[in-house]
């Protein structure tokens, strides 16, 4: 299991920035050629994250590319570029449908990409939306649907208020195609740096939703992250405990399990060994 409570966002053009993201408690990197990138600067941005990528200079964290979008100029050489480089996934802006993926599938074993280089897929159009099951079932190297909550918004003509209301359908869309696909899937970014308790909220409400993550946009924004989408300490010993309870009834022949007076099925156990299995993951 990997761990993606907080993925962050690195402009690709930026040899500081992506120097300061080998130290940076993050859990994972999308280096940027994208937005964060300049039309005049892509060529450059480009090799620089690609090598960045290949060099393996950041432990743990798990590094991705993003390319430029598949409408664009850009979009075959990025593609080209990052299937040599071999980073942990590629991430593609506004995929609409399963013939997308498969075209980006096709390319990147075209280019020679590593079997370990997974295809996350952004989903941020009502037309993703609505296709969200199709894009995440095309393709077993499909690993995660990235939420891209700006672009959402600004399709759907929709403000940006606390508690997201105008997105819950789009979000609840996503979610249930991941989950019934058995992919990952990450919360959209939070736009203001500055507003730590209005990110904090976001995160909750992510995590209560059932997102794996959310992405972000700045450094700061890390700590409050990582720590509302790990387990907390309370959660672990109550796994703990729901296990060891389950296993001894098991043992015992008995059919009933209560843990602090509330019936115990299987899907309480192996909603804990996910937990336990995801505050593993993290201690590693």
């Amino acid at each position: 299991m990997n761990p993606r409570r907080s993925v962050l966002y690195m402009p690709g053009a930026n040899e500081r920035a992506l120097e300061k993201a080998k130290t940076l408690d993050a859990d994972g990197l999308i280096l940027d050629l994208e937005d964060a990138v300049a039309p005049d600067a892509k060529e450059a941005a480009r090799e620089r994250v690609c090598a960045a990528a290949a060099s393996k200079e950041y432990g743990s964290r798990e590094v991705t590319i993003r390319v430029n979008g598949l409408d664009t100029e850009w979009h075959d050489a990025d593609l080209r570029a990052a299937a040599q480089a071999g980073p942990a996934a590629i991430v593609v802006p506004k995929v609409n449908s399963a013939a997308e993926v498969h075209n980006i599938e096709r390319a990147l074993e075209l280019g020679g990409a590593p079997d370990h280089t997974k295809i996350w897929a952004m989903v941020e159009t009502p037309v993703a939306m609505l296709h969200a099951e199709e894009i995440a079932a095309a393709s077993e190297r499909l690993t995660v649907l990235v939420m891209g909550t700006n672009d959402l918004a600004k399709e759907l003509h929709a403000e940006f208020v606390p508690g997201r209301a105008p997105l819950l359908g789009g979000l609840s869309l996503a979610l249930l195609a991941a989950r019934a696909t058995g992919k990952a899937i990450l919360d959209g970014v939070y736009n203001d740096v500055k507003d730590i308790k209005g990110f904090e909220a976001e995160c909750l409400q992510g995590r209560q939703f059932g997102f794996d993550g959310k992405t972000l946009i700045h450094p700061n924004q890390l700590e409050p992250c990582n720590r509302i989408f790990a387990p907390s300490n309370e959660e672990i010993e109550r796994s703990r405990k729901i296990i060891s309870a389950f296993e001894e009834a098991q043992a015992a022949g008995q059919g009933v399990v209560t843990v602090d007076g509330r019936m115990i099925e299987n899907l309480h156990v192996e909603n804990a060994r996910r937990i336990l299995a995801l505050a593993e993951a993290i201690g590693r």
